[in-house]
């Protein structure tokens, strides 16, 4: 029975990678990965050479096929993305729909956990982790309004992730929608310039603002 190995793979710090997931990629026949350079450069890390195989969100069918076709003759893969856990806020997931709606019973699809900047910045937040809204990115213009007020009805705390280009729009829209209410911003998790900004949305916007050196983020709204 094959099986297609879900490999969550450092966030930035090169180290964060797991043992299981290591020795997870040394014996799989081959990895998909987003961006084949970016994957490389973590497997020189650690002197694991095997073929590598795109696989990203605007990938044909045809891809698709061909990777079923070769878990179906019995090979093991590893699917990696380029940062953090396969599926999350990511096209892995399509893949794994793919597999299990072509009928593939021999083919196993096996979790391999470890770094999710989620997971991260929820850790370090002081806010309520019992239970949270994960919303991925938010959309870049239609939607968008609608996106705020499902943020600002939410119960629980939320998280979502936002661009270097658009953090400041979506922190301004963010306080036009919910005024003072408590967030944590976390930048470059895990990074050379890892940074954490606290307070209302109008403090952590201003300290935003402020700082010049760019990153992907994550955003934590309190509860209302």
């Amino acid at each position: 029975m094959a099986t297609l190995y879900i490999v969550a793979t450092p966030i930035g710090n090169l180290e964060d990678i797991t043992l299981r997931a290591l020795r997870i990629l040394k014996e799989v026949d081959f990895i998909l990965c987003e961006d084949t350079r970016v994957t490389s450069h973590l497997l020189a890390r650690y002197e694991i050479k095997k073929p590598l195989i795109t696989y990203f969100q605007h990938s044909r069918i045809s891809r698709v096929e061909e990777i079923i076709a070769r878990l179906g003759r019995g090979e093991n893969a590893a699917l990696v993305t380029d940062a953090g856990t396969p599926g999350i806020s990511d096209p892995g997931g399509v893949l794994i729909r793919h597999i299990m709606t072509a009928g593939q019973q021999d083919i196993k699809v096996i979790p391999i956990p470890g770094p999710s900047a989620v997971i991260a910045a929820l850790s370090i937040s002081g806010l309520p982790t019992d239970k949270f809204m994960f919303m991925g990115f938010p959309p870049h213009k239609k939607g968008r309004q609608t996106y705020w007020k499902k943020v600002a009805a939410c119960e629980e705390t939320v998280v979502f992730y936002e661009s270097p280009h658009r953090i400041i729009k979506a922190l301004t829209e963010l306080q036009g929608m919910l005024g003072v209410r408590p967030v944590v911003v976390c930048r470059e998790l895990t990074k050379m310039f890892e940074s954490v900004y606290r307070g209302t949305i109008e403090d952590v916007l201003q300290m935003v603002q402020k700082d010049p050196v760019k990153g992907e983020y994550v955003v934590i709204v309190s509860a209302k």
